[in-house]
Order: structure tokens, then sequence, then C-alpha cells
């Protein structure tokens, strides 16, 4: 059929072509043009016209048809195909040599033209498959978009990425029509590669590929993917349907794609391990430095409590502090069971209808004895519910209170504000110490980073601002931190909810 369907067209090039050239003699005998040179080049013109616009056997077939109508119509004796004067003949012979030769020049024309055509419009796909290769993003969904963006940008009905697994081999499938060449064929591919990387200039690609019989359906080309010497895959597509030059090229993207992939996937693997790596030296230093400062006091609290001569006063003084060092250290545990389950990304959201004083005050009751020399200013409102989790919000309140009782004078007050927003629950906390460094903006939601004064004048690990960020993200809640008109630090919480006003029955 597609035999059929080039010859189709040029078919009707051939029928035009001798239309044209009967139009022409019949002019040239209306006209009694009887120079034999003048008629022979104005049929030249048509032949080359000819050659122009069709391919070399229409330009052939148009050259004899005018060669026979110079000779019948217009070199003596007229009406016959005899030719009385021999000069005649060396006339008709140059005439069908400079046509064959000019036919000849212009299908060779006319092939490189289509061959640079073909070439943009290859490097024109090549290119655009390589930028949605680079714009991809997403590792698990990577190569099975590949398979799609060759189908749809090289308009390929089927095509199938084979990639080694194991066991057995993994198929991604790109086209309307799924391939599924057998086990053995594919190994039979790879096999074949092993070992050789010669290459065809006149093919324009490397040896190994080979057409194989498909179960229900046309042949199908199968094409190893080399990176260099190595094979990482195997292209299939129905045969013939692409230049197999442009069936290499198109594979050598397809091999360092995949190599990208796998390349992102070792990287991805490395950067957790050393984030790991990280948590675990961060951790461990800020476990040393804030779990050594409590343990110090509740073991000097205790040992006082044992002393005989130790006044109820003394005793009640320093079970407070007991209490207080192991209040704290309760909050540095949970910080970082807080923190695993972030990582392990283990936090789910249950909400519930609360107002935002309700949030402010389960916060505040969670710090305790952090804030029983702070002077506290809320302004919450009671008169609207918000459809929050109470839990993680009044968690990722607790934790900007705490911070901004660390980095505020013991004497100064912390501001806390509650508010209902078109956007949902808004809640916002304002210390009045030395407010943010503008350097550092970008890095306080990072874990364990700390500030280059709270460092010499602050206890603290470093996760309460990132802890924060996470519990919300969980219920996709924002918060974001910058310096208040006169002076002090100001962090913000929006939580996204549902809002309705109290009625009777939530009192």
């Amino acid at each position: 059929m597609a035999g059929l369907g080039g010859a189709r067209p040029r078919l009707i090039d051939l029928a035009v072509a001798l239309a044209t050239l009967s139009l022409v003699v019949v002019g040239l005998r209306f006209l009694t043009v009887a120079n034999p040179t003048t008629i022979a080049l104005v049929l030249l013109l048509l032949v080359l016209g000819a050659a122009t616009q069709s391919g070399m056997w229409v330009a052939s077939a148009t050259a004899v048809a005018g060669v026979l109508a110079l000779n019948y119509f217009f070199l003596p004796p007229v009406g016959t195909f005899t030719i009385a004067d021999p000069q005649n003949w060396v006339a008709l012979i140059a005439f069908l040599v400079v046509a064959g030769i000019g036919s000849q020049l212009s299908s060779v024309a006319q092939s490189r033209a289509r061959d640079a055509v073909e070439r943009r419009q290859e490097v024109s796909r090549l290119f655009d498959l390589s930028r949605d290769i680079l714009l991809t993003t997403d590792i698990d969904s990577a190569l099975p978009s590949l398979a799609r963006h060759i189908a749809r940008r090289f308009e390929l009905d089927a095509v199938a990425i084979a990639i080694p697994g194991d066991p057995g081999w993994v198929v991604l499938q790109g086209g309307d029509r799924d391939l599924y060449p057998t086990d053995g064929q594919l190994n039979e591919t790879i096999a074949r590669q092993r070992g050789m990387l010669e290459y065809d200039a006149r093919t324009r690609t490397y040896g190994g590929y080979s057409t194989v019989a498909a179960a229900d359906g046309p042949p199908v080309t199968l094409l190893p993917l080399r990176l260099g010497t190595r094979t990482v895959g195997v292209l299939a597509t129905y045969a013939n349907v692409i230049d197999v030059g442009a069936l290499d090229a198109l594979g050598g993207v397809i091999a360092i794609a995949i190599e990208r992939v796998n390349f992102l996937r070792e990287r991805q693997a490395s950067e957790a391990l050393r984030q790991r790596a990280d948590l675990a030296s961060a951790l461990l230093a800020a476990l040393g430095h804030d779990l050594r400062t409590p343990l110090t006091a509740v073991r000097l609290a205790v040992a006082n409590l044992q002393r005989t001569d130790a006044t109820d006063g003394e005793r009640q003084a320093q079970s407070a502090v007991a209490l207080s060092e192991l209040d704290r250290l309760n909050r540095v545990f949970q910080d970082i069971l807080d923190m695993a389950r972030i990582d392990a990304s283990a936090i789910t959201a249950e909400r519930d209808w609360v107002t935002p004083a309700d949030v402010v005050d389960a916060s505040v009751a969670r710090l305790g004895s952090v804030l029983d020399s702070r002077p506290l200013q809320i302004a919450a409102e009671s008169d609207a519910l918000v459809e929050i989790d109470p839990r993680l919000t009044s968690n990722a309140l607790a934790h900007l209170i705490e911070n901004a009782a660390q980095y505020s004078s013991s004497g100064s007050t912390i501001e806390i504000a509650g508010t209902v927003t078109p956007e949902g629950l808004r809640l916002s906390v304002r210390d009045h110490g030395p407010g943010l460094d503008p350097e550092e903006v970008s890095h306080l939601f990072e874990r364990f980073f700390r500030g280059r004064v709270s460092k010499q004048h602050t206890l603290g690990t470093g996760m309460g601002l990132a802890i924060t960020r996470g519990l919300l993200a969980a219920e996709g809640g924002r918060v974001w931190g910058e310096n208040a008109d006169g002076g002090g630090a100001r962090f913000s919480i929006v939580v996204p909810a549902a809002v309705r006003h109290v009625d009777a029955g939530d009192v």
C-alpha cells in the first residue's frame, strides 16, 4: 500500500507533464515556428521544469516524449519518425543528452533538498525531545513520560523502551499501540551488541539493530540503546517508519535520558545519606549540649533534696527546678519525635472546630514554666470557629512562642494574636528582642539553624522553626518571619480553613 501511495502522485505529475508537452507542441504548430533550435530549447525548458517539479523518471519520460514530438512534428520529413538530414540526428541526440543531464542534476538537487529538510526536522525533533527530558523533574515518571514524548515528537504509532530489570525486562509503552518484544529477542539484541561498535557513515548509524517479526502486526525494529560502549536498554518501533540514521540518533538521546534518571536517583540516594549523616551529627551535637545542662541541674537539685539540713522552702525550690528542667527535657524529646515524624511523612491532619483563642490557650499551657516570668499580651478571637487540626496548630504556635521567649529579655512582653481571615486562621507572635538578621531570614526554617547572636546567648537545638514549618505543611499552612515596626521580630502563621460563627450549641 505504501508503494501505491507513493506512485500515484508521480503518475499525476507525468500526466500533467505530458499534457503540458502536448499543449506546447500544439502552440508551436499553431504559431508555425520552423526553427528546430528554437523548438528544441522550448521543449528542453519543459523537460527541465518537469525535472524540477517531479522525480527523475518523470523527467526522463517527458524527455523521451519531447524527443519523439520534436522528431515527428518538427524535423523533416514532418509526420514521420524518419530523419532526412544527418544534422538533425545530432540535434536530436544533443537534446536527449542535455535533457537527461538536466533531469539528473535536478533530481540530485531535489534529493539533497529533501535530505536537508529531513535532517532539519530530525534535529528539531531531537531538540524538542531533549527539552522534554530536561523539563521532566519527577524521577518516578521520567522514563514512562519519555516513551510518550518520543511517540508524540516523532509521530510514532507504537514505541517501547525496554530496560533490563531484576528480574526480566521493564517495558515502557509510548504510542497508541503496545509493543511487547519477547525476552529472547531483547536478550539477543543486547548479546549481539556486546563488543561491537562499528559506524556506518552511509546510513549514519552504528551496527547492532535488527528487524524481527511481530505476532500481530508489521515487523519491529529493535535498536540497542548505547551509552558509549555500554548498552542500557532496547528501543522498539515499527520498521521503516523512521530513517535508520534518525532512529540511531534518537537511541543516543534515549540512552542519555536513561543515564540521567539513574544519575538523579543515585544523587538523590547520596543526598539522603548525606542529610541523614548531617542530621545525626547535628542531633548528637544538639543533644550533647542541650541535655547536659538540664541533666546537670536535675542531678544537682536531687542532691540538694537529699540534704538533711535543707529547709522546706529550699526543698520546694529545688523541686521546682527539677520539674522545670524535666519539662524542658520532655520538650526536647518531643521535638526529636516530631522531627522524625516529619521526615517520615507520618503526620496527618485531624481537623476539628476550634476558636483562635482555644489554639492560643493550648499553646501557652503547653509551655508551662517557660513563660512563668514573661508578660503576655494576648488578643485572640473567641466568637468564630475554624476547622483545623488543633494539636498540630497549637504545637506549631508553641514553638514560635518559645522562640520569642528565648530571643528576648525576660522582662519584655510577648504579643500573641489570633484572628480569622478570608484565608482561614491567622496567628502571630511578636517579641521585643534584637530582631532578625536580614542575611539569615532565608535560613530561619532550616533544621538546626541558629543565628550568630543566638549561638552565644540562648540554648536550643535549632529544630523549633523547622518543626513548625513541617507541622503546618501537614495541614496546608505556612509560616514566615519578619522584623516588626518598632523593633523585635514577628512570626506569622496562616492555616487555610473553613470558618463559621460561634452559636449557642458551641458554648
